[in-house]
């Protein structure tokens, strides 16, 4: 375990590293020095859709769209859906002492999802009021991606370069049911993450010939994992209040890491890196990756035409380790308000009276506890578009594409570092009614 004197110092030169890479690095990729801390930058686990709205999810349900924050919600799909989501992410990076700025970019998918009805419509169902709904996908939970470097000018010069990648992912299975006004649902699956950290270190001195020193750790961890959520409606006239609540335990993965410690050189032509020499190689480590508790709820309300929530979510991070030791996090807080507008009425016609017109905001305590508390909230806006507006009964088809941007920021006056982040994403929800019988008469 790392003393409180050596997290410190710790803390102090990766400060001060990341202050001398700003004016030096720019990528086309999305560099965060921030990435480097626990398990790397957060993704947000909103739909398109809801990101729109801020992100509430809690007590959000649509019969054509995949929740998965709250696997309740399941219990309310009527479609076959496919939802697929992309996103660009731009980030503005600005330090105060020393002044420094720099741009970096990427480009990623943040879901592939697909959710269908399992009992829903048939007369035992319907006397009973039980629906059955399931969904299965693939998502990024967190992201690690980051390239900084320091030098040193005097008898001898150095310079150090650091560089990181990984992530954590989550392969899920779940299903939500809905006994009258009540639903449960459930999210299961594997999760898996990997950290690749590298430090390279070169000198330089008009006398002597040092070595380059590469100093590597790759860890890969993974197991099952469970969450759950459930939403309780109350309906008001031709109103309906819902509420909801979800939530994830503290959970132990099993981990392997491979520690290497060797001289290189870099290509002349490629500019690669090249090993020279293994002076140590120790692979196969175990350890346990201790990942915390998450809980979360919220209210939403919605009539014929408009549909308002809001949400709050807190994290438990200050029981998270790696392989034993503790890092640079703290327990995280997220408030979200959301608002949704469908101007349609009975008998209305023209496309963009069902377009869903959508803005909200979110903000609270992100987890990471480098210098300061970490602030940070984000503004957004979108819409959801229908790809074919329904024209009969026998059309069963709805497919719709969601559109978001947002723009948020990490870090105030008290950071010497802080991020603008800017996100444009499209989201396509594609249903249909699939495996449906035809009668004849």
């Amino acid at each position: 375990m790392q003393s409180a004197n050596t997290m410190k110092i710790l803390k102090i030169k990766f400060t001060c590293f990341i202050l001398a890479a700003l004016p030096l690095f720019c990528f086309a990729q999305l560099n965060s020095p921030y990435s480097r801390y626990g398990v790397g930058n957060l993704v947000s686990q909103a739909s398109i859709g809801n990101r729109g709205m801020g992100g509430i999810s809690a007590a959000y349900t649509d019969p054509t769209s995949i929740n998965t924050i709250n696997p309740a919600s399941y219990s309310d799909l009527i479609y076959s859906t496919l939802d697929i989501g992309l996103e660009y992410d731009g980030l503005n990076l600005k330090s105060k002492t020393p002044q420094g700025f720099f741009k970096s970019n990427d480009g990623i998918i943040p879901y592939l999802e697909f959710g269908f009805p399992l009992l829903r419509g048939n007369k035992k169902a319907e006397n009973h009021k039980i629906s059955l709904g399931m969904a299965f996908g693939l998502k990024p939970i967190t992201r690690i991606n980051y390239k900084i470097g320091s030098s040193t000018f005097s008898t001898d010069s150095s310079l150090t370069s650091y560089e990181g990648s990984g992530g954590v992912n989550e392969a899920f299975v779940g299903t939500g049911i809905r006994i009258k006004n009540f639903s449960i649902g459930f999210n299961t699956g594997y999760l898996f993450g990997e950290k690749s950290y590298n430090t390279r270190l070169l000198f330089n001195n008009d006398s002597l010939n040092y070595y380059k020193t590469h100093y590597g750790s790759r860890t890969r961890f993974g197991g099952m994992f469970l969450d759950a959520g459930m939403q309780y409606l109350v309906k008001i006239n031709k109103s309906a209040l819902i509420f909801g609540a979800y939530g994830t335990l503290q959970r132990k993965y099993g981990g392997s890491k491979d520690n290497l410690v060797e001289t290189f050189n870099y290509n002349v032509q490629t500019l690669a890196p090249q090993p020279i020499d293994t002076v140590s190689y120790i692979s196969g480590q175990k350890g346990k990756v201790q990942m915390p508790a998450t809980f979360g709820g919220g209210i939403a309300y919605s009539n014929e035409h408009l549909l308002v929530g809001a949400d709050y979510e807190t994290t438990k991070w200050s029981n998270y380790s790696f392989f034993g030791q503790k890092d640079f996090v703290k327990n995280s807080w997220n408030a979200k308000i959301g608002i949704q507008y469908l101007p349609a009425s009975s008998g209305n016609s023209g496309y963009f009276n069902f377009v869903k017109y959508r803005a909200g905001f979110n903000f609270g305590q992100d987890y990471i506890d480098v210098e300061n508390s970490l602030p940070f909230y984000t503004v957004s806006v979108g819409g959801s578009f229908p790809l074919k507006l329904k024209r009969s009964f026998y059309d069963n088809q709805y497919s719709v594409m969601n559109f978001t941007f947002e723009y948020g920021n990490r870090g105030n006056n008290n950071n010497n570092i802080t991020e603008n982040i800017y996100k444009v994403s499209l989201g396509f929800s594609l249903s249909d009614i699939w495996f449906l019988r035809q009668k004849y008469r």
